[in-house]
């Protein structure tokens, strides 16, 4: 169903007559409103006459591609969701349609019930990003009319400053309940590790004050640790979820989701240095992490500290291929890697924390969390 509770209309794109039957008659059993097309060339033609909330459109057709007709959506048709359908052979080419935009792909032959599931996450997320859209687009004319009736109407430079700050408040604002949206929706794609952004940032914040860290340095330490996985949302859920070991190609993907999450966060203002801490989250201090195998000083100390804490976390924190380590191993193994992969610096504060301290913090987290989710 789309945002407006109507149902979805979703086009099926497909040189083989069997796979439209079969995909039109298990998404209309589903409760969407769906139509077909042939081939990318028919597909066009009908986009131009009415309009579609997702496109499920094969890779491989005769005439333009599902890529040509990928590549036509994002540019004429932008809030419309495109999902790959792709023979296993062909993985490569729906790695490349992610890239340009489509939202997942799928590949043949598929289950049907999982294929449900891509569709309705597809849609969700599509309806996050246009109702996002369109309130920022509602906001920024709310700016734009306050900040003429300040030029317009107000006299005196106080009561100007006044106005325009509360209007800076608001658009902040606004940012940070889109911020929470998108980590929310990270959240759920990637529930195997929910809590763990809440911890770090607060063992990030922990770690920060004993340095000595404050002001607007801590406060960009502690953006930057809430984003620093924000870039996953543009990593394929099929990689993001696969409960085996990734291959070498995924996780070339995987480590994307640094430069994703930087692109996704550079522009806004009041988050470029947080976005200089998401993109160094995975470097390390002797030059051998990812991105840009920055080294030493050259990475943003708030991303130095970040790293510790984090990986204390992650060594400390059930997950799904062994269960959590205890608080002495994973002390060990960060003292061990001082000066190879941590800041000596950060790391000697850390050892000098009690380990009670960071149980505490733990605990503190997780009341938190119970207790919103009581409330919601």
């Amino acid at each position: 169903m789309n945002g407006q509770n109507e149902p979805a209309r979703i086009l099926i794109v497909d040189d083989h007559r069997s796979v439209r039957e079969l995909l039109i008659t298990k998404l209309t059993h589903l409760g969407y409103q769906c139509r077909t097309a042939e081939g990318a060339d028919q597909a066009l033609a009908m986009l131009e006459r009415e309009p579609f909330h997702l496109v499920l459109s094969d890779i491989m057709m005769p005439g333009l591609s599902g890529i040509d007709l990928l590549k036509h959506l994002i540019q004429s048709h932008p809030e419309t969701a495109v999902v790959m359908l792709t023979a296993a052979a062909d993985t490569q080419m729906a790695v490349q349609a992610m890239k340009l935009g489509a939202y997942d792909y799928i590949t043949k032959p598929f289950n049907l019930e999982e294929l449900a599931v891509h569709v309705e996450k597809a849609l969700e997320r599509r309806n996050l990003l246009v109702e996002n859209r369109a309130y920022h687009r509602s906001l920024e004319q709310r700016v734009a009319e306050q900040t003429r009736e300040i030029r317009e109407h107000l006299s005196l430079e106080r009561r100007r400053r006044e106005e325009l700050d509360h209007t800076l408040t608001l658009l902040e604002q606004s940012y940070h309940d889109t911020i929470d949206a998108l980590i929310m929706a990270l959240d759920y794609r990637d529930n195997e590790t929910q809590g763990h952004t809440q911890r770090v940032s607060v063992y990030s914040v922990e770690l920060a004050d004993r340095l000595g860290v404050k002001g607007a340095e801590l406060e960009t330490l502690k953006r930057g640790a809430i984003l620093h996985d924000i870039g996953k949302i543009g990593v394929s859920d099929t990689i993001l979820r696969k409960p085996s070991k990734l291959t070498d190609a995924e996780w070339t993907e995987m480590r994307r989701h640094v430069q994703y999450g930087y692109e996704m966060l550079k522009d806004i203002a009041f988050l470029q240095d947080a976005a200089k801490i998401v993109l160094h989250h995975h470097e390390r201090f002797d030059g051998l992490g990812y991105p840009n195998k920055a080294s030493r000083e050259d990475i943003l100390f708030g991303a130095r500290i970040f790293v510790v804490a984090d990986t204390f976390d992650a060594m400390t924190s059930e997950r799904p291929y062994r269960h959590a380590l205890p608080y002495e191993h994973a002390k060990a193994e960060i003292e061990r890697c001082s000066g190879t992969q941590f800041d000596p610096r950060v790391v000697e504060t850390f050892v000098s924390v009690p380990a009670g301290r960071w149980q505490d913090l733990r605990e503190e987290v997780g009341a938190m969390l119970s207790s919103r989710r009581v409330s919601s």
